[in-house]
């Protein structure tokens, strides 16, 4: 090694030994007698001292070529600080240099490489090696290799086998768009990358292989967001032999490790919540329950009383926000136009203010203070409270509500990334319908089986079956899901059929699957864990990019590598793909 020690280890048990350490230079401070550098590498940073009246001039004279990042190797006594700083781990000591070597120069960097960058999120995508160098981004990858580590510690504890599954596959029609890649040897014939390794870990069930894992990369052409990558990681398991109730534990067990080992902490066992439920009083499948405000419907209540807003609303619901009665207009003005943006969609908002003043509201000619204070009642209002109401399409002002809630919980500071709630979402419908093509998808996947329970009213009333699946919610997002599959191939035809698929399609696309179950399939279930997303709930970070080693932006590009890119005519031609120029 060039190096007998990093830039993150010394301290003041070390004094008055000689070291060498080699990193890049991140500041050098000139003071003319004095000249210190900070020299940093992956472990951390390290202050260096070179004196002008001490023999070793030739060791000040390259110091004073040196610029940020420069590569070099420093040759030196470890000593006590004169000046200790409590801020950084090698605070306490310094290296007085008596020799050091360039190791390789460096271009002014396009941003300053320290925690505090003046980079902005395109600049540091673009030259994301150098982001890299950052102490913030590398300790996202630190959590990230711990993570995975204490993963495999857990599953190999519990008898789990880590099995890798093919990344070239047979593309398949239902859930997101698939990333196609034409094969030169089969012209006209494409491979698809894999939106989840799902039939091949269903297919290892039926080879015995009663405890799978994996921590797998996953495909998706989909729009792109914050918590959404084109690539990204899962953690993918599956068990044979168990009932739902196996793989809640188990895998309850997976996430209380996971905290324990990462974070220290420790939780009871995880509430559970209906579907129903949590679109009920969360107006969504992800509920955040870090906070309370629950749904409140008054349906009854404000209907046929003259207000016409209400009178032609399916439903009329709100949320009760503590101590914010005394809102101005202006905030709530504010409150307004966020619920009418066109990402959210509703036309207006009412509002119930228990006041010093008594009760006051948007909607006073309508209903008179003994109905208001009723529905203060309803809402559990207490003085000093303020209810806010929407109205509308059940479904779509659920889901308006939901955004609502979320906003207040921003505002009045009750989202701590510090605090976890997680929690089992169950019994989510089997099937959902699509309007536009008169046909059920399926909620989860085509092989997530009914609840037993229910299976006699797939063909009577297919809306009404509940599948066999859960979701694990952690701070209102949605970390994992998975379900108890269909192991018996006349049910899982059944199924397809409902989905729309022929008995030829069904064969064509899923035909291999059809044909294991005829030979012993085990009762089966899995989950799999959205690993990128993870890390940031782990990180207290918004975006799952920033514990990606080189992400796509949000237009899935990677601006770094300029990809994704034309190739040439040459290997157009091989592939039998017509040549095609894109549009810049």
């Amino acid at each position: 090694m060039l190096r007998t020690h990093t830039c993150g280890e010394l301290r003041l048990q070390d004094i008055n030994k000689t070291v060498i350490l080699c990193g890049w230079v991140q500041k050098v401070r000139d003071k003319g007698s004095l000249l210190w550098i900070d020299l940093r590498d992956r472990y951390g940073l390290t202050q260096l001292l070179l004196e002008e009246n001490s023999s070793e001039a030739q060791a000040l004279l390259t110091a004073r070529q040196l610029g940020r990042e420069f590569v070099v190797k420093a040759t030196g006594m470890v000593i006590e600080r004169m000046s200790k700083n409590s801020k950084m781990d090698t605070g306490d000591i310094e290296i007085k240099v008596t020799e050091i070597e360039i190791l390789n120069s460096a271009k002014v960097p396009p941003f300053i490489i320290e925690d505090e960058t003046d980079g902005g999120d395109d600049l540091r995508m673009k030259y994301r090696y150098l982001d890299l160098r950052r102490g913030i981004v590398r300790k996202n990858l630190e959590l990230r290799h711990r993570m995975a580590k204490a993963t495999r510690d857990y599953m190999d504890g519990n008898g789990f086998l880590e099995v890798e599954t093919p990344v070239l596959i047979k593309s398949t029609p239902e859930g997101a768009r698939d990333f196609v890649v034409p094969s030169r040897l089969n012209a006209g014939e494409f491979y698809a990358l894999p939106q989840s390794p799902q039939t091949f870990k269903q297919l290892l069930m039926v080879s015995g292989f009663d405890r799978y894992f994996q921590i797998v990369k996953c495909f998706r052409d989909e729009d792109l967001r914050a918590d959404r990558q084109p690539e990204f990681t899962q953690i993918d398991c599956e068990m044979s032999f168990i009932t739902q109730e196996d793989i809640l534990n188990m895998f309850e067990g997976l996430v209380k490790h996971l905290f324990k080992s990462l974070k220290g902490l420790e939780f009871a066992k995880f509430p559970r919540m209906t579907y129903a439920d949590a679109m009920k009083y969360y107006g969504a499948d992800k509920p955040d329950t870090r906070f309370d405000m629950q749904f409140v419907e008054i349906t009854d209540l404000a209907k046929g009383k003259g207000f016409k807003v209400f009178d032609d609303s399916e439903i009329v619901v709100g949320v009760c926000a503590k101590g914010c009665a005394e809102y101005t207009r202006k905030q709530i003005d504010e409150l307004t136009e966020f619920v009418k943006k066109p990402q959210i969609g509703a036309k207006g908002l009412v509002y119930v203010k228990h006041g010093n003043e008594g009760v006051k509201s948007s909607v006073d000619k309508f209903f008179s203070p003994e109905q208001l204070t009723e529905w203060l009642e309803l809402f559990g209002a207490e003085k000093g409270d303020l209810v806010l109401i929407l109205s509308g399409e059940t479904e779509k002002t659920r889901k308006q509500l939901s955004e609502l809630r979320l906003e207040m919980g921003n505002r009045l500071g009750l989202r701590d990334k510090n605090v976890y709630k997680p929690l089992w979402v169950l019994d989510f419908p089997l099937l959902e319908w699509n309007e536009e093509m008169q046909r059920y998808h399926a909620m989860h996947h085509p092989f997530t089986s009914p609840k037993p329970e229910d299976i006699g009213k797939l063909h009577s009333h297919p809306s009404e079956v509940r599948a066999n699946a859960y979701d694990m919610v952690i701070n209102g997002v949605e970390v994992g899901g998975g379900s108890i599959r269909i192991h018996d191939r006349a049910l899982q035809a059944t199924m397809f059929r409902l989905l729309g698929f022929t008995d030829e399609q069904a064969k064509a696309q899923f035909g291999f699957l059809m044909d294991a179950f005829e030979f012993g399939a085990p009762p089966h279930g899995g989950i799999a864990f959205g690993f990128d997303r993870l890390c940031s709930l782990f990180g207290g970070a918004e975006s799952i990019r920033d514990f990606i080693a080189f992400p796509k932006n949000n237009a899935g590009r990677d601006v770094m590598i300029d990809s994704p890119s034309e190739i040439s005519e040459e290997q157009l031609k091989e592939l039998s793909i017509g040549v095609v120029k894109s549009v810049k």
